[in-house]
């Protein structure tokens, strides 16, 4: 296959030990966010805090307080795993017979599911679910957290007076979603020049221009004073419910303040002496472990051979063909954009978190509230509009996530990973896994280390994998060689941290020019 980028180009991103705490994340100014606190004195639960709020300002398009998610967590005081779900659910007041099939074949977005009448189920305030990141920062930081709340918001909201610096790459995020955003005037007044144009970054300029988020500041100040429920009882919740309204969604403050987090038991499985954590239920936990069930122990430590690539292919397909008939998910489509965070943690105390978090498409709903500053999701995209369905449309009903925060246990530590990048998320966390677990990586060799994704009928290979396997590949498999490029991404983007004989590394996808891991010591 050919293309048009260089062929000899190397990336990468060096893996340095601490004995101190350790943040990796899709933004460098969110792992700095997360460093400072740990810094402080803080614990990982609190690193994950201020960095969850922190993303949604340098990420605003990705996660925030305005979606949903959840997180895995190893205690290492009490040697024990904890879960928490707190993803979006459907509005009280959602009407199924308000999303009009409009026979006209699938949806623009993520999910090939038919196409409503006006997309009012990808886009606009009819998409918006009830969002439960704030609930899952607050359960997670009252339960473990060391630090004040507000304390670990503030970091956010110096982010958001400062405004958002728009460099190449948020000029190109922004312009691929400019159409869309345009949709809503809020929105568009505060992402878009003129309302129209995308914010252009030159390519050699000094100055770059900014984008305002007085508004988001602001809220997050309120939130940090008067804590949660401000969110989900308060004005913020209040506004936000009558924002969405008065564009046309069911949201109501009803639904905020009946939304609770919830604490659920880990799934998990051991293998090759790790100790695997995940999230139960309808996300993509038990996806990876069924892609371990499939996947021979491999008789050698090291890089796959081609026999080793077509075993790694043929758990993904099984396992992908197994989650798409069973759990009520008729999968995504790879070529939109998953608009998801995900960021690990660890202390220096051992303590680990991976934590997801996602407004589900890029920009959401492309739903401003205006009152807030707040991006809103656009989780009822995640059900199947066709009534009858295992996955259908319903008031009152938890949404599906395809997030796989990962953790491992193991005798002298463990390590936490995790993906953004919709259904490839689990594949790309299961291959960094299996590199490690079973073939003896480190974390810098797994995350340099070339990947497949199987998410559609098609593997998309990196060209980096040798000849030999990629032709073993397609001789029982249709397969796409695909380069490394910083855009697209054709494979999830990645970020880990990892324990070995109490000293701590974090690495993070290495093409992509935000994601950093920045230890303590480096703030």
């Amino acid at each position: 296959m050919t293309h048009n980028f260089s062929t000899s180009l190397v990336v990468r991103k060096p893996v340095r030990e601490t004995e101190g705490g350790v943040v990796a994340t899709q933004h460098h100014k969110g792992a700095r966010a997360g460093a400072e606190v740990l810094k402080a004195g803080g614990n990982a639960i609190d690193a994950a805090v201020a960095t969850a709020f922190a993303m949604g300002v340098v990420e605003p398009w990705m996660s925030g307080p305005g979606g949903g998610g959840g997180m895995v967590f190893w205690n290492a005081a009490e040697q024990k795993c904890y879960a928490l779900n707190f993803g979006m659910r459907s509005p009280a007041a959602l009407d199924p017979f308000d999303y009009p099939l409009s026979g006209q074949g699938v949806a623009s977005d993520l999910f090939p599911w038919p196409s409503v009448v006006g997309d009012r189920n990808v886009r606009g305030a009819t998409a918006v679910a009830v969002p439960g990141m704030v609930a899952g920062a607050a359960a997670a930081h009252q339960k473990f957290g060391t630090m004040k709340w507000a304390d670990l918001l503030a970091p956010a909201e110096t982010l958001a007076r400062e405004g958002m610096e728009v460099d190449w790459y948020a000029s190109l995020l922004i312009a691929s979603s400019a159409r869309n955003i345009g949709g809503d005037k809020d929105l568009a007044r505060m992402f878009l020049t003129d309302g129209v144009y995308a914010p252009v970054a030159g390519w050699t300029a000094s100055g770059l221009p900014r984008i305002a988020m007085d508004g988001m500041a602001d809220t997050l100040a309120t939130l940090a004073k008067d804590g949660r429920d401000a969110y989900y009882k308060g004005d913020i919740g209040a506004a936000i419910a009558d924002d969405v309204q008065g564009k046309g969604g069911s949201l109501s403050r009803e639904d905020l303040a009946e939304y609770e987090a919830q604490w659920v038991t880990p799934y998990g499985f051991d293998r090759g002496g790790a100790k695997f954590r995940l999230l139960p239920g309808l996300t993509a936990g038990p996806t990876f472990g069924d892609i371990f069930d499939r996947l021979p122990e491999p008789a050698a430590k090291g890089t796959p051979d081609a026999a080793g690539w077509v075993a790694i292919a043929e758990a993904l397909k099984g396992a992908y063909d197994h989650r798409l008939a069973t759990m009520g998910h008729d999968g995504e489509i790879p070529t939109r954009e998953a608009c998801t965070t995900h960021f690990s943690v660890v202390d220096r105390h051992g303590n680990i978190v991976a934590w997801t978090q996602t407004l589900l498409s890029i920009f959401g709903a492309c739903t401003l509230s205006q009152s807030t500053g707040m991006m809103m999701n656009n989780g009822i995209m995640w059900f199947d509009p066709e009534q009858g369905k295992p996955n259908s449309i319903a008031p009152g009903v938890p949404c599906l996530m395809n997030i796989c925060p990962a953790i491992a246990i193991t005798e002298d530590g463990g390590y936490g990973f995790g993906a953004s990048g919709g259904r490839k998320i689990v594949g790309a966390v299961s291959q960094l896994a299996h590199f490690v677990t079973d073939r003896g990586m480190s974390l810098e060799e797994a995350f340099h280390h070339p990947r497949i994704d199987y998410a559609t009928s098609t593997i998309v290979a990196d060209e980096a994998i040798p000849d030999e396997a990629r032709a073993a590949l397609r001789a029982g498999h249709s397969v796409n060689d695909r380069p490394r490029n910083v855009y697209p991404l054709n494979w999830a983007c990645t970020s880990g941290v990892m324990r070995t004989g109490g000293m701590n590394a974090g690495c993070t996808e290495v093409t992509t020019p935000w994601g950093d891991a920045v230890r303590e010591e480096d703030v």
